[in-house]
């Protein structure tokens, strides 16, 4: 890494007064120079108070906006050239964030990786695991740990993709896909997962477990629209085509069914086409504005 790069970690943070302070704490002690910014978003207790009195500066929003909204008001206030992002909850070690830094500037973001054991619950690896797989083959890049929010990026990147992020908890894997479609360079490193000393994680896994995955199938239609509309035109045309081929052996003709079928292949595949398009011209211009 070259030290004449500034770094800014950018830590969101709704209620975690029992875990923020020595949070902050131990990275002002492990890397003094660096800019350490916590973003309270909300907080009904002293987070915020308490952050600042550790050392951070501190970005108050007036009321629980998201994660990711904390995120995005954290890049707009940095003044690094390279931003780390970890949560609040003390689970991500800051000995990790030197590890990250060493493959700066040879790649554009670094992801730290949990393992299966550092997964909260056997069904949240299990659907991390699914999440993966399905961005990996949007992608074309192996993607070993989508949502998580352990990472280093350079600041150019962040704020090209800023305006893109959402609100909420999918902001890492609008950044992973993001990054890539833009052609930037990325990599994973394994990071150790500590338990929460207190309180327990605010997602869900019965109630945001569909919302998340359709938010991570609108990531993917965002960002390589083709990768999702051609298989679903292909899956329709081989149904009508295996329809036809029954009732042409069974009954010898054509049936309205096997019609509604190829036409139906079609219009995705041209809508696909058409998103593909408007995917690369949005980029093309949000690049320009850069």
């Amino acid at each position: 890494m070259n030290n004449n790069n500034k770094i800014s970690i950018i830590i969101p943070a709704y209620n975690e007064v029992s875990t923020i302070g020595d949070l902050v704490s131990k990275i002002v002690s492990l890397y003094h120079d660096f800019e350490i910014i916590v973003v309270n978003d909300g907080s009904t207790d002293d987070t915020g108070i308490i952050a600042k009195n550790a050392g951070a500066k501190v970005h108050n929003h007036p009321y629980n906006i998201g994660n990711g909204a904390a995120v995005k008001s954290g890049i707009r206030h940095a003044s690094g050239d390279i931003l780390v992002f970890m949560d609040g909850d003390s689970q991500h070690d800051p000995e990790d964030i030197g590890k990250m830094l060493e493959y700066f500037p040879e790649y554009d973001m670094v992801v730290g990786a949990r393992s299966i054991k550092g997964q909260s619950s056997i069904g949240r690896a299990l659907g991390n695991k699914i999440y993966n797989w399905l961005a990996s083959y949007v992608a074309m890049f192996p993607i070993k740990d989508l949502t998580s929010g352990f990472r280093a990026v350079k600041s150019d990147l962040a704020r090209q993709l800023v305006n893109l992020l959402p609100n909420t908890y999918s902001y890492p894997s609008t950044l992973t896909l993001g990054a890539l479609r833009s052609g930037r360079s990325l990599t994973y490193i394994p990071i150790n997962i500590q338990k929460r000393k207190m309180g327990k994680s605010k997602i869900n896994l019965s109630k945001d477990g569909v919302r998340f995955f359709m938010i991570i199938i609108r990531i993917c239609t965002l960002y390589s629209p083709l990768r999702v509309f051609f298989p679903v035109s292909f899956i329709m045309f081989v149904l009508g085509l295996s329809y036809y081929g029954y009732t042409y052996f069974t009954y010898g003709r054509f049936t309205n069914m096997s019609a509604l079928l190829f036409t139906t292949s079609v219009l995705i595949f041209m809508m696909g086409l058409i998103s593909d398009q408007i995917c690369q011209m949005r980029f093309e211009k949000n690049a320009e504005e850069k």
